[in-house]
């Protein structure tokens, strides 16, 4: 995860960060939690396989008649958030298939809470009434991450393969708002949709949406099959993440918060930007993505637990040479803290002969050589070079 608003506004954000990394992490701010230096995930939690939509892009392949047996029962589930409280992760965020669609949702939440826990929910918004968002308020999760993938409701509907997806979307950040939920747009920007990228911006800012985060297409579930077709190239690209700049410099970082997913290296283009600016945060910047010691999330900061319990060192490692666990097998504490895990390991070690244009960069210190799922994706090979980095090399 690439903070740019973080990076570009942050005097002071060094001096907390460092004040915060020997805290518990209970203790540490959500907007402190990426450079805190702790090794406690953020669990990204896949509660259902089921949802109500059938993206193109989707990295679960879920459905509406996606099977449910096999997912983790009400008291395996609890039993789950009793070892993440003792484990002290800072986060676990819900997700899908679509979240709300899980009956004991609630019942989930509320013993997450209990046990002091810090929530968040990834939706496609679509079942999110008034009174759905008044119960995720009084549940105690704290943000809802809302899929919007595109300006228009032609180009969203025709990416979530559902008409009058794009309205009910909208209607859920009305709702969110009334209910005083903090909210946030999530897009997966493709050469569908990235051409309504500013269109996209400004309409979370008039929505009153607090983060916009950009997600990157990765090559898992159905997005392996739509990856040829819908990946962007590099001009694509370098268009987006100049005009995500231009918009996090103009936009009152008390209003909205700018971030992309899944392309560490987009930090190297982000210091390039404000170095060409003359960015008074810019040794800041790169401070801070120096504390970050590789990029890439997984495996350290970020962890996925699918439906049946399978641990994973984030949501799109999930083919089968990446599974590192099952909590019914050993708990999440165990599995996450076993040195001798090959599937971690890999994922961890930063100092990795990469391959290719990876192998012979000198960024590769601050963005740890891309993201690993492209790289073994492309040919099988977990160390090659990220297909999909177009960083200029000094």
């Amino acid at each position: 995860m690439n903070r740019l608003t973080q990076c570009m506004h942050g005097r002071g954000t060094v001096s907390s960060m460092m004040r915060h990394r020997q805290k518990p992490q209970a203790d540490v701010p959500s907007a402190c939690l990426a450079f805190s230096g702790m090794y406690r995930p953020v669990v990204f939690w896949n509660i259902t396989d089921r949802c109500n939509l059938s993206c193109a892009h989707c990295y679960n392949r879920s459905e509406p008649d996606h099977a449910t047996d096999g997912e983790l029962s009400s008291a395996e589930a609890r039993s789950v958030i009793d070892d993440l409280a003792a484990t002290g992760v800072p986060l676990i965020l819900f997700t899908g298939g679509e979240p709300l669609m899980r009956a004991d949702i609630w019942e989930l939440a509320a013993h997450a809470r209990s046990r002091g826990l810090r929530m968040a929910l990834s939706t496609n918004g679509t079942l999110i009434t008034p009174g759905i968002a008044r119960r995720i308020k009084e549940s105690g999760i704290e943000y809802a991450g809302i899929s919007l993938d595109g300006a228009r409701a032609r180009t969203h509907d025709r990416f979530r393969n559902s008409p009058g997806a794009f309205e009910k979307a909208i209607r859920a950040f009305s709702s969110c708002r009334e209910a005083g939920l903090r909210c946030g747009v999530r897009i997966t920007l493709t050469k569908e949709n990235c051409h309504e990228l500013e269109d996209v911006v400004d309409l979370a800012i008039a929505m009153g949406a607090c983060r916009f985060c950009l997600y990157w297409l990765v090559p898992a579930g159905r997005g392996s099959e739509s990856y040829a077709r819908l990946q962007l190239d590099q001009s694509e690209v370098t268009s987006a993440l100049g005009l995500l700049y231009r918009k996090a410099k103009e936009t009152d970082p008390a209003t909205m918060e700018f971030l992309t997913v899944d392309a560490p290296q987009d930090g190297i283009h982000l210091l390039a930007s404000m170095e060409k600016d003359g960015s008074e945060d810019l040794a800041d910047a790169r401070l801070l993505l120096e504390s970050l010691k590789g990029g890439c999330s997984a495996g350290t900061r970020v962890a996925d637990i699918d439906a049946r319990g399978n641990v994973y060192p984030c949501q799109f490692a999930r083919s089968p040479e990446f599974l590192a666990g099952n909590i019914r097998e050993r708990p999440f504490s165990r599995i996450w803290a076993d040195p001798e895990n090959p599937v971690l390991a890999r994922f961890r070690q930063k100092d990795a002969r990469f391959g290719g244009r990876c192998g012979t960069c000198s960024y590769r210190d601050l963005c740890g050589g891309g993201c690993r799922v492209r790289a073994y994706a492309a040919g099988g090979d977990f160390l090659a070079e990220d297909p999909f980095c177009f960083v200029r090399q000094p």
